[in-house]
């Protein structure tokens, strides 16, 4: 090695290979929103967050194909010079009237989304409050806006609670963060509970609902789950349950603006291509048409978690607490020798020590082979 930083690279590779840590981008061919082919074998996966399979479905693919050939392939610019296109502003009206809001602001990424949001509306004078298993981006957003970040434990309102009691009186504004459905272990934030927490310290609450959006919530969200809970930023993703990519925040018109004229992650990024947004649309008509398909991920999380005696599923993901790292990785090769595509996560993801097989379901696995699924876990963990 002559440079150091190829020599710092091999070092932490080398690092995180002996800890069963290192990742590498495997090729991956989708078919058709369930089956995959790679390494030469033909998958059925139960990795992706495609819920209701409509990255493939034919008219989100129409819509998309539409836009290109009307539109082109990419926006030209930041929203606010030249990558403004029409089909955005309709995007944002519609996912303001799912949400019940009364304006919306679309982004290029969840990630762009989350780190853009929090800066704007915080600063070194404030408090931020995140749930400790909330999404990376979360955590980005919050670092970046200099604002004083205090972690409380997962889920745990007695914890919130306290950690506003001792940081709120020294913060001149303070938010609470956190995911709606939790991506790596499935379960939802009381929403209910944070809500009036919040109220009660005159504290702002986001809610990062990417795993939620069509899933729960007859398709609206963790928050249609509880009645009453007051979400300041409701924010989602269109590449889970839409089956595409990109992004969006709804909340009150004033904040909205705020977001588009001083968000940075808006304002120095191009727009989201307008097929993005036409794939946006047609998956919320699929949604709107389709109760059965929303119903569908959840019915069959909860057939696996039956079949396992595992506690009832409250999301489309399912978590098989493995532990080691290196006997995840086990595990899913096991999966995949039968014919299963179900990936290892594994720290920093996920705490150390809890490594797990991240199930995810979809509207379209047969019940057969969720059946089928839940017999090779069992030989695999021995449940």
């Amino acid at each position: 090695m002559t440079d150091s930083l190829t020599a710092f690279a091999h070092d932490k590779l080398a690092g995180l290979e002996s800890r069963s840590l290192r990742r590498t981008l495997v090729p991956t061919h989708r078919f058709d929103g369930l089956w995959v082919q790679r390494g030469g074998r033909r998958l059925l996966s139960f990795s992706c967050n495609d819920y209701l399979n409509l990255s493939h479905h034919p008219a989100v693919k129409a819509a998309a194909i539409r836009a290109v050939e009307e539109h082109g392939v990419g926006a030209g610019a930041s929203r606010l010079v030249t990558g403004d296109h029409p089909l955005l502003s309709e995007l944002e009206g519609r996912l303001a009237a799912l949400k019940g809001y009364e304006a919306a602001c679309v982004f290029g990424s969840g990630y762009l989304a989350n780190s853009g949001i929090i800066p704007t509306i915080m600063g070194a004078s404030d408090l931020i409050l995140v749930d400790e298993l909330a999404h990376s981006c979360i955590w980005a957003g919050s670092q970046l806006s200099g604002a004083k970040v205090v972690a409380f434990r997962h889920n745990d309102m007695a914890d919130l609670a306290a950690k506003l009691a001792e940081h709120r009186t020294g913060a001149l504004r303070a938010l609470i963060a956190t995911d709606g459905v939790f991506s790596m272990d499935g379960d939802l934030a009381p929403l209910g509970e944070i809500s009036a927490l919040a109220q009660d310290h005159d504290a702002w609450l986001m809610v990062d609902d990417a795993h939620g959006l069509g899933v729960v919530g007859d398709g609206r969200g963790a928050a249609a789950m509880f009645p009453g809970a007051k979400v300041d930023l409701a924010m989602g993703t269109f590449s889970k349950a839409l089956g595409g990519y990109g992004a969006y925040v709804c909340a009150s018109a004033p904040v909205i603006d705020l977001l588009k004229t001083r968000a940075r992650t808006l304002v120095y990024t191009t727009g989201l291509p307008p097929a993005n947004a036409a794939a946006a649309l047609a998956a919320l008509d699929v949604i709107a048409a389709e109760p059965e398909r929303v119903a569908a991920p959840l019915a069959k999380a909860r057939r696996f978690t039956r079949a396992l005696n595992l506690p009832e599923a409250t999301s489309a993901v399912v978590p098989i607490m493995i532990g080691a790292a290196d006997a995840a990785l086990a595990a899913a090769a096991a999966l995949e020798a039968q014919g299963f595509l179900a990936i290892a996560i594994r720290p920093p993801t996920v705490p150390a020590g809890t490594a797990r097989l991240r199930l995810a379901f979809t509207a379209g696995h047969p019940d057969a082979e969720v059946d089928r699924l839940a017999a090779a876990v069992r030989s695999v963990i021995g449940a």
